[in-house]
């Protein structure tokens, strides 16, 4: 069944059309993503140098998705925003080297030092 996630406001609505079975970088066909609400985009440079635009909600503030010339005609959905994520085994960490030193590494997750290009 495909996800269904939100923001925490309620107001703006992701739906990919698509099924996960863990979490890592998920990313998604533009044309299988239905955004529903007010959403806002902000683009700014990304480490690789590249623009790098956020969609995000504009009454709440919450990240929906990101795009980035990497990745095509997809784009990246937060997860955060889908409850069912939470029973998702996480496979993959990314920016480790940017990790907080607070948090531990996730337990058999492949550790990324950055996002690959």
């Amino acid at each position: 069944m495909p996800h269904k996630g939100t923001c925490l406001c309620g107001q703006t609505t992701i739906e990919p059309n698509s099924t996960h079975t863990e979490q890592h970088n998920v990313i998604v066909p533009k044309k299988d993503i239905v955004i529903h609400g007010p959403v806002k985009e902000y683009t700014n440079k990304a480490a690789s140098g590249n623009p790098v635009t956020r969609v995000f909600c504009s009454n709440c503030g919450s990240a929906i998705s990101h795009l980035t010339i990497p990745f095509g005609d997809a784009q990246a959905i937060q997860t955060g925003n889908f409850a069912d994520f939470a029973e998702l085994p996480v496979t993959t960490e990314y920016f480790v080297k940017d990790r907080w030193s607070g948090l531990q590494a996730i337990p058999a997750a492949a550790q990324v030092h950055a996002m690959p290009s």
